[in-house]
């Protein structure tokens, strides 16, 4: 980040140079002491010129990269929201499509639960697509590969909403705890969690979502728009309108 902040200042700082030269404000160059002096100067009276071209160019910076993220999504449409080993929630039909990036672990994805169960319960059209992104160590990593073997026994959705309010760390055994509580054949997951498949798709969900410049959980993708943490309903009630609508 500091490294990101120099180049930006020493690239706002020569636009500055640039035009101040250009409108005649600093006199043409003779040695670099005299030009310093000037610039000092200049910035100690108008340091508002500074901050003006950091933000700028940040602002340009922002730009393009929304512009690289909405071609990444456009290229990749079908993997994000359409990958068949993606669970789904309560309304797999739906014609508008919320993806979230979570991690069973991750105390603001177990805030976003009850939020994303009341957006399904309002707006049947709404169909919620779930990427295992288990970034939080090994207890993640088994607790994903035990969601996804669930979808063999038909209780992922029980599974994974018994994981997000559970009270703890999510360990290996406390996600077979859970398993066992909502009434699954644990001997039998344990053998479904041996499956290939299952590490692909963890493996499909961390390049994408590395593909999208998603670092954290919870992370939300709907339509064109990629949102990163924790947010609220209304905001997402909004981008989930906006895409319906494109």
């Amino acid at each position: 980040m500091f490294g990101s902040f120099a180049l930006a200042m020493i690239s706002a700082v020569l636009s500055i140079l640039a035009f101040l030269f250009a409108a005649g404000v600093l006199e043409p160059l003779r040695d670099r002491a005299g030009l310093e002096s000037q610039l000092r100067t200049y910035l100690l009276a108008n340091p508002e010129v500074l901050i003006e071209s950091v933000n700028g160019l940040q602002a340009r910076r922002q730009a393009e990269e929304n512009s690289e993220l909405t071609a990444v999504i456009s290229q990749r449409h079908d993997e994000i929201f359409n990958d068949p080993g993606s669970p789904v929630g309560a309304n797999p039909n739906g014609d508008a499509i919320l993806v979230e990036f979570f991690d069973y672990n991750c105390p603001y994805c177990r805030q976003a639960t009850p939020m994303l169960d009341s957006l399904e319960r309002e707006d049947k059209g709404l169909r919620l697509v779930f990427k295992e992104y288990p970034i939080l160590g090994p207890g993640s990593v088994f607790a994903a590969r035990a969601a996804l073997a669930s979808q063999k026994q038909g209780k992922y959705l029980a599974f994974h909403k018994a994981m997000m309010a559970y009270e703890g760390r999510i360990t290996e055994d406390s996600s077979l705890e859970v398993a066992a509580n909502v009434g699954l054949d644990v001997g039998r997951l344990k053998q479904d969690m041996a499956d290939p498949a299952i590490d692909e798709i963890i493996k499909r969900n961390v390049a994408l979502a590395q593909a999208l410049r998603i670092s954290g959980t919870p992370s939300f993708v709907v339509g064109k728009e990629i949102v990163r943490g924790l947010t609220d309903a209304n905001s997402l009630k909004r981008l989930i309108a906006s895409a319906r609508g494109s």
